[in-house]
C-alpha cells in the first residue's frame, strides 16, 4: 500500500472518530456543561501535557531523521568506494581489470535485486554478497604488481575495498528500526491522551471548534506518520534508496 494512501486513511479515520465523538458527546450533554466553567488547573494541565508530548515527538522525529541520514551516508560511502576500486583498477592488465569490474557489477546487482528487498523487510542480507566482495578483494590481493604504476595502485585499492566492507557492515547495522517498541507505545499513547484532552475542554460542535479539532487531530496523525516513515532507514517499499548502487551498475 502506498505511503500517501496510508497517511490519507489514517488522517481520515482519526478525524472521523474525533469529530463523531465530539458531536455525540454534545448531543448527550445537551447544554448541561458550560465551557467557561472549566477549572484553570485543567487548562494548565492540558497545556503542560501538550508541551511535553510535543518535545517527545520532536525528539523522535529528530532521532529517526538522523538514523536515516546515517543509513544514506553508509550507502553512498559503499558505492563510492567500489567506484574508486573500479577506476583505480584501470592500471591493471585488461584481463584482471575486466574481471574486477565484472565482479563489482555482480556485487552491485546482487545488492539491489537481492539484499535490498531483504533490508526493507527487516531481514538479514544474503551471505552471497559478502562472498562477492571477498572475491573482489582476493583478485586484487593475488595480483602481483608488474610495474611501478600497478604497485602504487595496489594499497589504495585494498584501502577502498576495506572502506566498502566497513560501509557494508554499517549499512546492515542501520537497516533495523530506530525506535524500540516502548517508545512507540509512548508516542501512540501520548497522541491518544493529547487528542482526548479536546473533550476535557468541553469542546462544542460549532463549525470553528470542529474545524480546529479536525486540524489538530490531522496534525498529530501526520507527525506520527512522519516518524513511522522515517523509522525505516531504507524505506518501506521499493529500492529507491539504492540509487547509488543503481548508478554504479550503469558505470561498470
Amino acid at each position: 500500500m502506498p505511503q500517501w494512501l496510508v497517511l490519507t486513511l489514517a488522517v481520515a479515520l482519526v478525524c472521523a472518530v474525533v469529530l463523531t465523538a465530539t458531536v455525540l458527546r454534545h448531543r448527550r450533554v445537551a447544554g448541561a456543561e458550560d465551557p467557561s466553567e472549566t477549572p484553570d488547573v485543567i487548562e494548565y494541565m492540558v497545556m503542560m501535557v501538550g508541551v511535553v508530548y510535543a518535545i517527545v515527538l520532536g525528539l523522535a522525529i529528530a532521532g529517526v531523521w538522523e538514523a536515516r541520514n546515517a543509513a544514506d551516508d553508509s550507502v553512498h560511502r559503499e558505492a563510492q568506494a567500489l567506484y574508486e576500486v573500479e577506476q583505480r583498477a584501470q592500471v591493471y592488465p585488461p584481463g584482471v581489470r575486466d574481471r574486477i569490474r565484472s565482479e563489482i557489477g555482480a556485487y552491485a546487482q546482487h545488492t539491489v535485486t537481492v539484499d535490498w528487498p531483504r533490508l526493507v523487510n527487516g531481514e538479514e542480507p544474503a551471505p552471497h554478497g559478502a562472498e562477492l566482495l571477498g572475491t573482489v578483494r582476493a583478485d586484487v590481493t593475488r595480483h602481483k604488481p608488474a610495474d611501478e604504476l600497478e604497485a602504487q595502485a595496489y594499497q589504495p585499492l585494498l584501502d577502498q575495498i576495506a572502506a566498502a566492507d566497513s560501509a557494508r557492515h554499517a549499512r546492515i547495522d542501520n537497516a533495523g528500526s530506530t525506535l524500540p517498541g516502548v517508545v512507540w507505545f509512548g508516542l501512540v499513547g501520548g497522541a491518544v491522551v493529547t487528542i482526548g484532552l479536546i473533550f476535557m475542554l468541553q469542546i462544542r460542535r460549532s463549525a470553528r471548534e470542529l474545524l480546529l479539532a479536525g486540524v489538530f487531530s490531522a496534525l498529530v496523525v501526520f507527525l506520527l506518520f512522519l516518524v513511522w516513515s522515517f523509522d525505516a532507514p531504507f524505506g518501506r517499499s521499493g529500492v529507491e534508496s539504492a540509487q547509488p548502487f543503481q548508478e554504479l551498475i550503469s558505470t561498470v
